[in-house]
């Protein structure tokens, strides 16, 4: 669960990015700092009408 989470650690959120947990991260309010955006290439195909 992520409310045992060490700092450091890495996860990827589902079609967000890559994120870390924070020095300054408690279990209590845990903080993530984005390292990578995934790109979204659904957003070109439903500009075009393929969605």
């Amino acid at each position: 669960s992520l409310a045992k989470v060490k700092s450091e650690e890495k996860f990827q959120f589902e079609r967000l990015g890559y994120f870390c947990v924070d020095y300054d991260s408690t279990p209590q309010k845990l903080i993530f700092n984005r390292t990578v955006t995934l790109k979204d290439s659904w957003v070109k195909v439903a500009k075009k009408g393929g969605i």
